[in-house]
C-alpha cells in the first residue's frame, strides 16, 4: 500500500475504527460522514494523518493511517 501524504483524498475504515483507542477517547460511535464522505489530508505525522472531511461544518481530526483508505482521485 503506497503511503498515504498530504492532499490525499480518504476515507475511514470501519473495522479499523472500532474498538480503537480514537473510538473510546471519544463517542464509540463515530460518525457516518468519516465512512462515505471523501476528507482531505491536511498534514502526517509519524502514524496519523489530520483529516477535514468534505464540506462538513466540524473541525479536522487526527487518525491513524492504517485507519484510512485513499480514495479515487
Amino acid at each position: 500500500m503506497p503511503a498515504i501524504k498530504r492532499g490525499a483524498m480518504v476515507r475511514a475504515i470501519p473495522q479499523k475504527m472500532e474498538d480503537s483507542v480514537e473510538a473510546q477517547a471519544s463517542d464509540p460511535f463515530m460518525p457516518t460522514y468519516i465512512y462515505t464522505t471523501d476528507g482531505e489530508v491536511l498534514d502526517v505525522k509519524d502514524e496519523y494523518a489530520q483529516v477535514k472531511f468534505g464540506s462538513v461544518p466540524t473541525p479536522a481530526v487526527w487518525l491513524r493511517l492504517d485507519q484510512l483508505e485513499e480514495v479515487g482521485g
